[in-house]
C-alpha cells in the first residue's frame, strides 16, 4: 500500500473511531444521564439562613455522590419567601426547578395576604424539621411548664413572649398554637418579634421578655453556659442536646415542629415528578446526608408522595385557622 493510501485508510479509520465515540457518548451523557443533568434550586430566604443550609446541603450530597449534575442555587428574597413562591408557580411546566420551603413561607403566604399557596405546587419531598424550645433567664421565676402556664393562664398579658419570626414564622406560630392549647386566646398573647436568635438572645439575657421560644440551635452555648434554662421542647421527643422534657410529659397535648421541604412548579407530568421524588430519596439514603442530620441538629422528617401530600394540606389548614383567629389571614 502506497504511503498515500496508507495514510488515507487511517484518517478513515479515526473518522470511524471518532463518530462511534460521540454517537456512544450521545447515549451515555443525554439529558437523562443524571451525572449531566442541571437542576436549578430556589431557596426562600437571604444565605446562611435555615433555609439555605438546608438546601446547599442537599445539592451539595446530591453533586457530590453523582446523582444529578450541578446546581444553580438561588437565592430569592422578599415577604418572607412569598415572593419565592410566586416564581415557582411562574415557572409552571418546568420539570428542572425545585423551590426549599418550609413552615415560615407557609405562614408567610397568608400574613402576606397572597395567592401563590402551597396547594397550587407539585408536592415533591418533606426532609427535616426542627423542635422549637421555651426558654427562659437563668433567674426566672418559672421553674416548670406548670409555672408558665399557671401565671400564663391567670394573667396572660402579663407573659411578654419573644420570639425570633415575624408573624407567621415558626417562632410566632408556636406560641399561638401552645396559647389555643392550654386555653388562651392567641390574641391576648404579649409576643414581640426578633430579628433572629442574636437580638432574641440579648432580650432574654437583658430580661426585656419573659420568655423565648425559638429553635435551640442559635442559644446552645447560653443554654451550656447555665445563662438560659429550656423548660420544654416542642416535639415528640427528647433532644440529645439540652436536658429538658417534651411538652407532652409535662401534660401538654402539643406537637410543634419547624419542618422544611420541596415543592416543584405545577404542570410537571408525573413521570417528572417522580424523577424528582427518587432523586431525593436517593439523597436521603446517603451516609453524607445522615451526616448532615447530626451536623445540623434536625430530625429526619423524609416523606413523599400521599403522605407529604397529606402533612402539606394539615400544616396549611393550620396555620390558615391560627392565623384567621389572630386576624391575619
Amino acid at each position: 500500500m502506497t504511503s498515500r493510501r496508507w495514510s488515507r485508510a487511517l484518517a478513515l479509520a479515526l473518522a470511524a473511531v471518532l463518530v462511534a465515540t460521540v454517537s456512544a457518548c450521545g447515549v451515555t451523557r443525554d439529558g437523562t444521564d443524571p451525572e449531566n443533568r442541571r437542576l436549578r434550586m430556589m431557596i426562600p430566604n437571604s444565605p446562611g439562613g435555615g433555609y439555605d443550609l438546608t438546601g446547599r446541603s442537599a445539592a451539595q450530597v446530591m453533586e457530590q455522590d453523582g446523582l444529578t449534575g450541578r446546581f444553580e442555587i438561588n437565592n430569592v428574597i422578599g415577604a418572607s419567601g412569598t415572593v419565592a413562591m410566586q416564581r415557582l408557580l411562574n415557572e409552571k411546566g418546568s420539570d428542572d426547578v425545585m423551590l426549599l420551603m418550609g413552615l415560615g413561607v407557609v405562614g408567610a403566604v397568608f400574613t402576606n395576604r397572597s395567592d401563590a399557596t402551597v396547594d397550587r405546587a407539585t408536592p415533591v419531598a418533606g426532609l427535616v424539621a426542627e423542635a422549637e424550645g421555651i426558654l427562659v433567664p437563668a433567674d426566672s421565676p418559672f421553674q416548670s411548664v406548670d409555672d408558665l402556664v399557671a401565671a400564663w393562664t391567670a394573667d396572660p398579658g402579663s407573659v411578654t413572649v419573644g420570639g425570633g419570626s415575624s408573624p407567621g414564622g415558626p417562632d410566632h406560630l408556636f406560641p399561638m398554637q401552645l396559647a389555643q392549647t392550654i386555653g388562651i386566646d392567641p390574641n391576648d398573647v404579649n409576643y414581640i418579634a426578633y430579628d433572629g436568635g442574636g437580638p432574641l438572645t440579648t432580650a432574654l439575657l437583658g430580661e426585656k421578655i419573659d420568655v423565648g421560644m425559638s429553635g435551640l440551635g442559635e442559644f446552645q452555648g447560653q443554654i451550656d453556659s447555665g445563662e438560659l434554662r429550656v423548660l420544654a421542647v416542642s416535639g415528640a421527643e427528647r433532644l440529645e442536646t439540652v436536658d429538658a422534657p417534651t411538652l407532652q410529659e409535662e401534660g401538654v397535648d402539643l406537637e410543634f415542629l419547624n419542618w422544611r421541604g420541596v415543592l416543584a412548579p405545577p404542570g410537571i407530568s408525573e413521570e417528572a415528578r417522580q424523577g424528582l421524588v427518587d432523586l431525593l430519596t436517593e439523597m436521603h439514603d446517603t451516609p453524607e446526608w445522615e451526616d448532615a442530620l447530626e451536623r445540623n441538629g434536625w430530625i429526619d422528617n423524609f416523606m413523599v408522595g400521599e403522605e407529604f401530600e397529606e402533612f402539606l394540606i394539615e400544616q396549611n389548614n393550620r396555620v390558615e385557622s391560627t392565623l384567621k383567629e389572630l386576624g391575619l389571614a
